[in-house]
């Protein structure tokens, strides 16, 4: 018996050959549902195909086996890392109106976090602690009141109006001297653009709050509008949403804060800059170890210097149509109260109708789309629509790809309740009992 370093090592229990150890990872792979393989209209969430080509550019060996804490020496890779890192920060800057980015946020919520610990940190420094109520409208991204809550801020909901935008009476009853803030996302859940949106911030600032810009939904107005020609202060994008970066499965991924001018020496550090690392002088401190998530960070360079402000705009702009397209396709089967309006990149549908007439709830709809190949869209959120759908097509689905899931959603409709309740029966896991599955989960492989 062969020996390492004195530890005697046992031979395998069981003998597997490499065709074996390949075929079974590879038909475990195919059981997963990927944005590579089928569509995936996951409302706000914005799970869409990502080009292959910024993976292989983050990979490259200059890049990738870089350790972090090298990002600030004189050597070739550190430079040309701290290079496409400033350059980032330039185009997202320029994206979004704001003056400077930090790159530092690890996901959206991280941003959120950050954004609102910016926001604290302002009104502290003017001695203004009394601001201690953050304003967040019921149609904003679902994260958003947790975040506020963590950094010490007491929550107020803004209600909606009967269009599905901010009730401006309603957000006006609620401004004081206790105002830090608004956290807004612009297109909001509803998948609607807040037409008001100037009028919103200028009452905020008129209390003496700052304007939060959630970039949960930018992938509707990047290149075309900028939360900074809105009125906003502060704002974080999900770069895991518009950029090219790989969404889902925990990450890893990124969402860079950014500020209007006067804002910058808030930011958590570094900063990258001009080729350099820049530590503000009154930053909020750092909000992650190291440099961010820089995988990510060069995945989002990659796809804008792929396809220039021209390309980014167009692809905002497909986004619309493509969920304008399905939203005219399917609003007589499953109407909502937003239904008939212009939406933004995604569109927020119902299956009340259907519930009513047959017995079908959104749950079910989810189950059969599943049947037929496609991954269900989000049907517990946004909560002011009863069975909502929240459909979103993105820009990088075709033509094809939106009539085949257009026509599976109108057979659904067309299904009897006792035919959809035996959906999906193709599946591995097959028409599971989500009640007795939460109550008595399996655990064991």
């Amino acid at each position: 018996m062969k020996k390492f370093n004195e530890v005697e090592l046992e031979p395998p229990k069981f003998y597997r050959t490499e065709g074996e150890v390949v075929r079974r990872f590879t038909r475990l792979s195919t059981l997963n549902f990927s944005v590579d393989a089928n569509f995936y209209p996951l409302g706000s969430c914005t799970m869409k195909y990502n080009p292959k080509i910024c993976d292989f550019i983050s990979t490259l060996p200059g890049l990738r086996e870089l350790h972090p804490m090298r990002i600030g020496e004189d050597s070739a890779q550190a430079r040309t890392l701290r290079r496409i890192l400033s350059e980032l920060n330039e185009m997202l800057s320029d994206l979004c109106g704001f003056s400077s980015f930090s790159l530092s946020p690890a996901a959206g919520a991280h941003g959120e976090l950050s954004g609102c610990l910016i926001i604290r940190k302002y009104h502290a420094d003017r001695n203004d602690s009394i601001r201690n109520e953050m304003l967040i409208p019921d149609s904003a991204h679902g994260t958003n009141p947790a975040s506020a809550a963590i950094a010490g801020f007491k929550v107020v909901t803004i209600k909606s109006g009967p269009t599905g935008c901010v009730d401006i009476d309603d957000l006006k009853r609620h401004l004081s001297n206790r105002t830090a803030g608004m956290m807004m996302t612009n297109p909001n859940t509803l998948g609607l653009f807040e037409e008001r949106v100037l009028e919103i911030c200028e009452l905020v600032h008129s209390a003496g709050g700052l304007m939060y810009y959630d970039g949960a939904n930018l992938n509707a107005i990047v290149g075309v509008s900028s939360p900074g020609a809105m009125g906003f202060d502060v704002g974080h994008i999900n770069l895991h949403k518009t950029f090219a970066v790989p969404h889902g499965g925990g990450g890893p991924g990124a969402g860079p804060i950014g500020v209007r001018k006067g804002l910058e020496d808030l930011l958590p550090g570094p900063i990258f800059s001009g080729g350099k690392m820049i530590s503000p002088s009154r930053s909020i401190g750092k909000v992650i170890g190291f440099n961010g998530n820089v995988g990510a960070l060069v995945r989002a360079w990659a796809f804008i210097k792929t396809l220039g402000s021209e390309g980014v705009e167009r692809a905002s702009r497909d986004a619309v149509i493509a969920a304008n397209y399905v939203r005219v396709s399917l609003k007589d089967i499953y109407p909502s109260f937003v239904s008939e309006r212009f939406c933004a990149h995604e569109v927020l549908l119902s299956a009340e109708k259907l519930k009513r007439e047959k017995g079908i709830n959104a749950l079910m709809v989810a189950k059969a789309l599943i049947q037929m190949g496609f991954h269900p869209p989000t049907i517990y959120f946004p909560m002011l629509v009863h069975e909502a759908l929240l459909i979103e097509p993105t820009e990088t689905e075709n033509l094809e790809t939106l009539d085949e899931f257009i026509s599976a959603m109108r057979r659904i409709a067309e299904l009897s309740l006792e035919e959809i309740s035996k959906f999906p029966n193709n599946t591995i896991i097959r028409h599971p009992d989500e009640a007795r599955a939460a109550r008595n989960p399996v655990l064991k492989g």
